[in-house]
C-alpha cells in the first residue's frame, strides 16, 4: 500500500475512483485497488460508461439479452449502467460498513438532458434511487439553476444527492443552500437524518484551463495555473462558513451530516502542471478527491502529502482571485461559459452512448 496514499487518507481526505466499466469488476481490480490504493468510493459519468462500452466484451451477453427482449434503447442505457453501479456498491459495501455509510458510496448521473429541466430531473433520480436499491448509492444532480430545487426534493426524500458541475462559488453557496433545506424538509418527514449522505462536485481543472487560455489572450502567462486551486480553496473556506452556522448546527444535533466538498476534475489538462497539483494543493480534512486512475497511479507513485494545504492559504487564494479580474478575467463569464460547456459535453456523451448502446443491440 502507498505510503504517500496512506498519508492523504490521514490528513482526512477520501480517495475515490473517477471511474468505472464491468471488466474492472469483473477482474477485481476495483477490489484490489481498495485493498493497495485506498480507494474507498466510485463516481461514474456518460463519459466514462461510453469508455467502458468502447473496450472488451464484459456487455456482450446482456447486450444480446437486451435486444431479445426488445427493450428500447433508453431503457436499455438504465438497466447497463445500474448493473455496474450496484455490482460496484456491493464490492464497496465493506467500506461503507467500516465507515459508517460515510465512504463506499457509487455515484450514478441523471440522464443530463434533464439538467434544465427539475421535475423530471427528480423522477428520474427517484428512478435511479429505486433500480440500484443500494444504500451506498448517490444519485448525481448538476448544479444548474433547474437542479438547485431538485437537489432539495431529492434530500427531503432520503435519496442521497451527488451534486455535480459547481465552478462558481456563489453557484456553490446556492448548492450548500439548496442542501440544507433538503435536509428540514426530511427532518419535518421524520426521516432519519443520519442515512441522507450528500457531496458537493467542485470542479478544479476545467476552471484552470477555461482561465489560462484567457490569460494567454491578456498577456498574463505568469497567473496560469493558480485559479482552479485558489477558486477551490475559497470553496472550502465558504463550506466552513456554514459548518459553523446556527442552522447546521440545530441540523447536526439531529443526526445529519456534513455535505462534504468533492474536489472533480483533478486530472490535470496542461502537461506543464504536476500530474498530482489538484491532490498535493487540495488537502484538507473532510474533502473527497475522486481521481482518474492515472492520477491516482500518479499521486501514489510521487504525490507531495505535507499537511493541510487549503485552509492556511485563503489569503492567498483571495488575492490570486483579486489579480484575475485586475489582469481581465470575468469570472462571472468564465463559470457561466463552464456550465454550459459542462452540460453540453455530458449531453454529448449521453447521446454517444444511446449511439453505442443501439448499434451494440444485436439479438
Amino acid at each position: 500500500m502507498s505510503e504517500i496514499l496512506n498519508k492523504l487518507s490521514g490528513q482526512g481526505v477520501s480517495i475515490w475512483l473517477d471511474d468505472i466499466s464491468r471488466e474492472r469488476l469483473r477482474s477485481g481490480n476495483l477490489e484490489q485497488l481498495i485493498r493497495d490504493k485506498n480507494v474507498v468510493g466510485v463516481t461514474s459519468n456518460p463519459t466514462i460508461f461510453v469508455g467502458a462500452l468502447s473496450k472488451g466484451d464484459a456487455y456482450n451477453a446482456q447486450m444480446h439479452d437486451l435486444a431479445v427482449r426488445g427493450v428500447d434503447v433508453g431503457e436499455a442505457v438504465r438497466a447497463i449502467t445500474t448493473y455496474d453501479i450496484r455490482w460496484a456498491a456491493d464490492v464497496l459495501r465493506p467500506v461503507y460498513d467500516a465507515t459508517q455509510g460515510v465512504d463506499g458510496r457509487v455515484s450514478l448521473e441523471v440522464d443530463p438532458r434533464l439538467a434544465r429541466d427539475t421535475e423530471k430531473t427528480v423522477a428520474e433520480a427517484r428512478a435511479l434511487w429505486w433500480m440500484v436499491d443500494r444504500p451506498n448509492l448517490f444519485i448525481k444532480i448538476p448544479a444548474t439553476l433547474e437542479g438547485l430545487p431538485a437537489i432539495t426534493q431529492a434530500i427531503g426524500e432520503g435519496i442521497s444527492v451527488n451534486v455535480t458541475l459547481i465552478f462558481s462559488l456563489q453557484r456553490y453557496r446556492a448548492v450548500m443552500d439548496a442542501w440544507l433545506a433538503g435536509l428540514e424538509a426530511a427532518q419535518a418527514k421524520g426521516l432519519n437524518l443520519a442515512t441522507i449522505e450528500s457531496v458537493a462536485s467542485f470542479f478544479v481543472s476545467r476552471v484552470d484551463t477555461e482561465i489560462d487560455g484567457r490569460l494567454d489572450k491578456l498577456g498574463k502567462p505568469e497567473l496560469k495555473g493558480k485559479a482552479g486551486v485558489a477558486n477551490a480553496r475559497l470553496a472550502y473556506a465558504a463550506f466552513e462558513e456554514v459548518m459553523n452556522s446556527e442552522r447546521w448546527q440545530r441540523l447536526r444535533a439531529a443526526g445529519a451530516r456534513p455535505q462534504r466538498p468533492l474536489w472533480a476534475s483533478t486530472g490535470v489538462k496542461n502537461p506543464d502542471y504536476s500530474p498530482t497539483m489538484y491532490v498535493d494543493e487540495l488537502v484538507a480534512p473532510g474533502t473527497v478527491n475522486t481521481m482518474p486512475e492515472k492520477t491516482l497511479d500518479a499521486t501514489a507513485a510521487g504525490g507531495n502529502v505535507t499537511g493541510d494545504t487549503v485552509r492556511p492559504f485563503y489569503e492567498q487564494a483571495w488575492n490570486t482571485m483579486a489579480a484575475l479580474k485586475e489582469a481581465g478575467v470575468d469570472y462571472d463569464d468564465v463559470v457561466r461559459v463552464l456550465e454550459e460547456e459542462g452540460v453540453q459535453k455530458f449531453e454529448a456523451s449521453w447521446n454517444e452512448l444511446l449511439e453505442s448502446v443501439s448499434k451494440n443491440l444485436v439479438p
